[in-house]
């Protein structure tokens, strides 16, 4: 028994899209004081239980109970009203206005002569702020902020709505280590003051640093509720997957091939310094390092996106035009870029055509598509990464983000590169997914592909490169091999503590 009544109760909740189920049997109760995980792959029905509680989503059956009295909750206003707060994983903030005003919008304090006040506003922001115990300017734009810092603004607003119910949507996922430390602080002040925190993560160390409770969907159905200390790490894996996963990262065995991509003083002013690595035929390369020390930037002068001060690319023997992502992929180089949602997927597209963007010169004849080309090309590419999914019609925002990353897969595959460059592969997407990530690079390599790939999570770099380049404030600092490399050696060079360059 719970010393507390349920403040929120959702039970049984039911939601379809035509002839998709998203949400089949939706359980969870939240109490106050707790940080409560929901957990799941992707595809379990947590966005969609999220989008009911946050009013977007009426529902098909089933009953939402708010400190013990049944609720409809019809839409954002009437989930405000109801005291729920959703923190998404991108804030929306209005950029150009000011960090008060973000929070006080459509409802600012007004003076006697019914003009805003903006000095109250400023008052009340400065004291929400001092409550969560963070700092940061109320006056400041909210552009340029952090997304850290765009959380904790949002978070603020919420409790300026006096919200009981915090709902927080993989909110770490683009923050560094301090920034999660700071948001875990913050959190532990909610439940201080009696709010009930939902936290949904792929980070499953974190629900363990953090959570009370847990409870465990699979299929759009609810499977377990436990306290976090009645359950393992492996028992959380297998309700999610339904499995036992041996090992998330799965290698084959491959031949080093030829060298294809040799780096020589890549340089760009201000971003990185003398940058000079190869990869191979089969094998996988990684790049390590802290947030911003400039490793995404290097793989995009790479593939042409950033232009390039200095320095000589050559890919399979030939000098590698800078400043042309034409010129990258005409070579054979492919890159899938870490927000697959801005800059890797058209999220209105349709899925068949979304796969077939990057070979759409070779299925056009005299400028026009060849039919059934795009759904030729996206049948056999969605079968062999096993992407779930009801029609090639339907748009690619419809997807889970494990099955949004496949198909970002499944664009440069189509194209046979000889060099894949994925940046940050698994962010984002549940543990059986990762699996299967890791799995098909793997394969990849097996056939003699290189990849180069960018992650901040040490378990993948450790688990799945060859090789691990550390990159420290713009500069190579350190290279291992897989059997030399241990995670305090990495972290030594991504902190600037030692340099050991091979």
């Amino acid at each position: 028994m719970h010393p507390h009544e349920a403040v929120l109760k959702v039970e049984h909740v039911s939601k379809s899209f035509g002839l998709v189920q998203a949400l089949i049997d939706g359980c969870v109760e939240l109490f106050p004081g707790e940080a409560h995980a929901l957990l799941g792959e992707n595809g379990a029905g947590k966005s969609t239980l999220v989008k009911i509680l946050a009013g977007i989503y009426d529902v098909d059956a089933g009953e939402i109970i708010l400190n013990g009295v049944p609720v409809e909750i019809t839409s954002p206003l009437a989930a405000r009203a109801a005291g729920i707060a959703v923190i998404y994983q991108e804030p929306t903030l209005f950029p150009d206005l000011s960090v008060a005003e973000n929070i006080f919008m459509g409802r600012q304090p007004l003076s006697a002569g019914r003009r805003i006040d903006k000095a109250e506003m400023i008052r009340r922001t400065k004291s929400v702020f001092e409550r969560l115990g963070v700092d940061i300017s109320a006056t400041r734009k909210a552009r340029g902020l952090s997304v850290a810092d765009q959380q904790i603004v949002e978070i603020a607003k919420a409790i300026s709505f006096d919200s009981k119910i915090i709902i927080m949507d993989e909110p770490t996922a683009a923050l560094t280590e301090v920034e999660v430390a700071r948001l875990f602080e913050v959190v532990k002040t909610l439940r201080s003051e009696g709010s009930a925190i939902m936290f949904i993560s792929h980070r499953l160390e974190e629900v363990f640093a953090m959570c009370q409770r847990v409870t465990i969907m699979r299929d759009g159905n609810f499977v377990r509720t436990s306290t976090i200390e009645e359950i393992s790490l492996d028992e959380i894996i297998f309700s999610m997957v339904g499995r036992d996963i041996v090992s998330v990262y799965s290698r084959h065995n491959s031949e080093l091939g030829d060298l294809i991509l040799d780096v020589k003083g890549l340089t760009r002013a201000g971003v990185f310094k003398d940058i000079n690595f190869q990869v191979h035929s089969g094998e996988i390369v990684a790049l390590a390092g802290l947030v911003g020390a400039g490793r995404t930037e290097v793989a995009r002068g790479i593939f042409g996106i950033d232009p390039i001060d200095a320095g000589e690319i050559t890919f399979k023997g030939k000098k590698l035009k800078s400043g042309s992502p034409l010129a990258a992929m005409s070579a054979g180089i492919g890159f899938v870029p870490e927000d697959r949602r801005q800059q890797g997927l058209v999220m209105d597209m349709a899925i068949d055509r979304n796969v077939a963007l990057a070979s759409i010169h070779d299925l056009t004849r005299l400028g026009l598509i060849k039919g059934g080309s795009e759904k030729s090309l996206a049948t056999r590419w969605a079968s062999q990464l096993q992407v779930k999914f009801g029609r090639f019609s339907n748009p690619v925002k419809t997807l889970s983000g494990g099955n949004q990353q496949k198909v970002v897969l499944a664009k440069w595959l189509a194209r046979t590169p000889s060099l894949l460059i994925i940046d940050e592969p698994t962010r984002g997407i549940d543990i059986g997914t990762k699996s299967e990530v890791h799995k098909l690079l793997s394969e990849l390599v097996s056939k003699g592909i290189g990849i180069l790939m960018i992650s901040s999570e040490m378990p993948e770099v450790l688990g799945v490169a060859d090789r691990i380049l550390v990159i420290h404030e713009g500069r190579l600092s350190a290279e291992f091999s897989r059997a030399e490399a241990t995670e305090a050696l990495i972290m030594r060079a991504a902190t600037g503590q030692e340099s050991v360059v091979a």
